[in-house]
């Protein structure tokens, strides 16, 4: 088991899929945990499912749920203090948080464009710019990117480009984080069952074929679950990860094989 006893985490869409299930695990190896998220809805109902874990319910760990907006500098900042006037100080930052519009090329306004950019590009660089002082040796920041940024994707070219400049970006702070002893890596997941497919901005009725048709091609012929992804994140946030600098992680059942 991975252990994170003592450690001080934020998750930044931590109210739902990936973020959920990886605070899950977090708080079962040990850690407080901070999720943040903009519905407040999904908000209180992530915190009440993380509260009622063993370690909380016992008092060994903590919780905090926060409102935040990942695209507002505002915000961020607001939200990195408030996560490091509670614990002190921010052992494992998982950068989580994004968007995702599908549209084909000629059918992207600059409002789309914006809002994609604003929370998978912008947010992702201020959060882990914001949060780095609250930071040491030993720190580990963890970005949540995507099987696009190495794969064409029709109608998701600017969240395929967001996500690729993630990848770059996680590379090159990890050159320039490790000699402060703060490790920053990668998670790349394929396609997970998570609410992000309901979000896409096509019609509902398409959901279930785009859903069929992407098991049919993959290799493992099913949807990843968050858990899985939350495995991975578990790992890069522990000790257990510490030779793993400026890494991405594929999590995708073979899909980026083909």
């Amino acid at each position: 088991m991975h252990d994170l006893v003592g450690k001080k985490a934020l998750i930044t869409g931590g109210n739902s899929g990936i973020g959920l299930a990886t605070a899950r695990r977090f708080i079962e190896a040990g850690a407080d945990v901070a999720i943040s998220g903009r519905d407040p809805v999904t908000l209180a109902e992530a915190r009440a499912t993380l509260e009622a874990l063993e370690p909380v319910q016992a008092g060994r760990c903590k919780v905090l749920a926060l409102r935040s907006d990942a695209a507002d500098l505002g915000a961020i900042d607001g939200l990195i203090a408030e996560v490091a006037g509670a614990f002190g100080r921010i052992d494992v930052l998982f950068v989580n948080a994004g968007i995702a519009q599908a549209a084909p090329v000629e059918a992207v306004s600059e409002a789309q464009f914006d809002a994609m950019v604003s929370i998978n590009l912008k947010g992702v660089f201020f959060t882990v710019q914001k949060a780095l002082p609250h930071m040491g040796e030993g720190g580990s920041i963890i970005v949540t990117t995507s099987i696009t940024n190495r794969m064409g994707s029709p109608n998701f070219s600017i969240y395929g480009a967001c996500k690729a400049a993630q990848r770059s970006l996680v590379q090159s702070l990890g050159l320039e984080l490790i000699a402060r002893g703060i490790r920053i890596n990668a998670i790349c997941p394929g396609p997970i069952d998570t609410p992000i497919y309901g979000r896409f901005g096509l019609p509902g009725e398409m959901e279930p074929g785009i859903r069929a048709e992407i098991s049919r091609k993959s290799p493992i012929k099913r949807f990843g679950t968050p858990d899985e992804v939350a495995k991975v994140a578990l790992f890069l946030a522990s000790d257990a990860a510490a030779y793993v600098v400026g890494e991405e992680i594929v999590v995708d059942g073979g899909m980026s094989l083909l």
